[in-house]
């Protein structure tokens, strides 16, 4: 160590490095972009420690920027950090736009990284292009898989080995994802949470924002404590299997409740309805099922007084009614057809009448020419013609014959005349009883009408009544299942209790891992913000939570910050000490809040490095992005791997505009 690193304060954070442990469990070697394969766009070689990927603020360099391209953001930091997420197992390195931006420009591009597990090297290569191909290669390096000596593998290879040998089959099966080989992707997203979750909250991984498609994004803020809990070592399967069985208790139970509510309605809604058809007053019952009975036995006494008959309304015989009142109907039909007849006749007598009244003058006057009759053919009286004799006719008119036809009319006309005056009659006798008979069958009629609307009325009423009985055996079946349902849901309360009882049991005996946990943390916390601070972890039935104490409870949004980050670093020295199944490796992507103090930053950067402790190689790798400028003894390599820039365009990460 130089002689200005030996003017630092030496951390003051104990670790304990795992015994016979000579390098980090998993760390990367390299990152490499390739525009094509052949074509290197950007190589940057990572180590175990302190990694430092800078891309300078003008100011800090006491320039002014000429342009926005000049300042420090948008060199490439965060993709650098997405691109590294992406080679280690997460399905995507940006959101779309850009991802589509980056495939126009280099429809045959490639990333690629060199991962040590466990001492073995993986070679890591997935296109950022339209190619579609994805290779993980243990023993090997990447330009040996670039040059086409190996089939596309895929990603999972690799991902199966890092959840067996670095996470452990026990602790994957503790992790509360959906589908396989997802539990690795889970871990990853709290190694390297998101630029834009900004470090606010210690359980916020990923952002929607960044659109990784990490099954981090949804979990519940619960299953990612458990994930959390399973990854340090703080929790067992035994705890984890009784957490399923408290959040099936408590699904049982809210359904439990809802089902004695809706019973519970279904009663209330049932009782006023007996209430309002029985006339009661709802003040004068008792609650509950103490009402029941005295409903029912109004609904009984109801239906007792509709069984009797009322003395004005005879509803036994409604089809003899029914029969008079039709036989009433017909015959006033009948005399109205016949009275139709009738009127009908009297007219076409009267016309025939007076045809026949109109035919005999004519016949009489016919019998007078045929007393006297003229020849027909020259007009000479037949008497002289019969003297002189008539040269023309010997034709003489038939008076017997006309004197017949008279008579024959006389008579007809007599008996037309009869008969009118029988029609007549009886016009009058029809048209006299015709009334009464309509008034008798329409009184029938109304009788009847009457008859059935009596007995519809006492049929509903009866019905009613029937089912206002059984409404009240209704009402008691839905507060007997309110009271089942009732006693049912406390006894899932006091299981639910029983268990959450043993829970505490295990967190309790798990207190040791956050103990250790609260000291680094502590000890980070001091060594950051000063020997008058401290910090503390806390795990409790309301969730992790982390406090610094420096003159009271701090709560700001650097503070916060900064907490996070501390938690972050604690758990990477756990890691460092052995027992716990997470790697001692992190990104953190420009962590420092707009508010926190450089110092304070720049004593994050002293305190990693002192974690470089020893003259072995260090058993960690932290990856820091930064604009900020960090210390001027770790502004060159080793710590610092490499430096980006928004200008000239190639200082960018892709070296180009996108």
């Amino acid at each position: 160590m130089s002689g200005q690193l030996d003017l630092l304060p030496r951390s003051g954070v104990e670790i304990k490095p795992e015994p016979g442990r000579t390098e980090p469990r998993f760390w990367v070697r390299r990152l490499v972009i390739w525009e094509k394969p052949g074509t290197l766009l950007r190589e940057i070689v990572l180590r175990p420690g302190l990694n430092i990927i800078w891309s300078p603020d003008p100011a800090d360099l006491g320039m002014t920027p000429e342009s926005e391209s000049d300042l420090g953001h948008g060199s490439g930091k965060t993709l650098f950090c997405r691109l590294l997420r992406y080679v280690l197992g997460e399905d995507s390195f940006s959101p779309d736009d850009q991802r589509f931006r980056i495939g126009l420009a280099f429809p045959e591009g490639m990333v690629g990284a060199e991962v040590m597990i466990d001492g073995t090297q993986w070679a890591v290569l997935r296109p950022i292009g339209s190619h579609r191909l994805h290779y993980a290669v243990p023993d090997t390096g990447l330009e040996q898989v670039l040059a086409g000596n190996y089939s596309a593998t895929g990603i999972e290879p690799f991902l199966k080995t890092v959840e067996s040998q670095i996470l452990s089959a026990d602790v994957v099966a503790l992790i509360p994802v959906e589908h396989p080989l997802q539990a690795w992707q889970v871990a990853l997203a709290w190694l390297s949470r998101d630029q834009e979750c900004r470090f606010d909250k210690v359980l916020d991984w990923r952002s929607s924002d960044s659109d990784s498609g990490s099954p981090a994004r949804g979990l519940s803020t619960t299953k990612l404590l458990d994930a959390l809990r399973a990854l340090i070592g703080a929790i067992v399967p035994e705890e984890y299997k009784l957490r399923a069985e408290i959040g099936a208790l408590e699904s049982s139970q809210k359904e439990t409740e809802q089902e004695a509510v809706r019973h519970a309605s279904d009663a209330d809604r049932v009782r006023a309805r007996l209430i309002a058809e029985l006339g009661l007053n709802p003040n004068e019952l008792l609650p509950g099922r103490l009402a029941v009975e005295p409903l029912r036995q109004a609904a009984k006494a109801r239906l007792a007084r509709l069984a009797t008959v009322s003395p004005d309304v005879d509803v036994s015989d409604l089809d003899a009614l029914r029969s008079q009142a039709d036989e009433a109907r017909e015959q006033a039909e009948c005399l109205k057809r016949t009275l139709a007849e009738v009127e009908a006749r009297i007219p076409e007598i009267e016309g025939l009448m007076r045809r026949i009244r109109g035919e005999r003058p004519g016949i009489s006057a016919e019998i007078d020419q045929h007393e006297t009759p003229l020849c027909p053919v020259c007009d000479v009286p037949i008497s002289r013609a019969l003297a002189e004799g008539c040269k023309l006719s010997h034709k003489l008119p038939d008076l017997d014959a006309t004197k017949k036809r008279l008579e024959q009319l006389t008579r007809d006309l007599e008996e037309e005349g009869s008969r009118l005056q029988a029609n007549q009659a009886q016009k009058v006798q029809i048209t006299r009883e015709l009334k009464p008979a309509q008034s008798y069958a329409e009184g029938l009629r109304q009788r009847v009408r009457e008859v059935e609307r009596s007995r519809d009325a006492r049929s509903d009423a009866w019905g009613k009544t029937k089912q206002l009985i059984t409404d009240a055996g209704s009402l008691e079946e839905y507060l007997l299942a309110q009271e089942k349902k009732h006693a049912s849901a406390e006894v899932l309360v006091g299981e639910i209790e029983k268990k959450r009882a043993l829970t505490t049991a295990f967190r309790d005996a798990q207190a040791d891992v956050f103990s250790r946990l609260s000291r680094s943390f502590d000890a980070i916390i001091r060594e950051m913000v000063g020997p008058n601070a401290g910090g503390k972890v806390t795990l409790d039935g309301n969730g992790l939570k982390l406090s610094v104490e420096l003159g009271g409870e701090r709560s700001t949004a650097a503070i916060d910050s900064l907490k996070v980050i501390a938690f972050d670093l604690a758990v990477m020295c756990m890691s460092i000490e052995g027992g716990i199944r997470l790697p001692a490796f992190l990104i953190h992507d420009s962590p420092r809040e707009a508010d926190l103090g450089l110092s304070v930053y720049h004593r994050l950067f002293h305190l990693v490095r002192n974690l470089e402790q020893g003259d072995g190689q260090p058993l960690f790798q932290y990856i820091v992005t930064t604009t900020t400028r960090p210390p001027d003894e770790l502004s060159d390599m080793p710590w610092l791997r490499d430096r980006l820039g928004g200008a000239p365009t190639e200082a960018r990460l892709l070296g180009r505009d996108l």
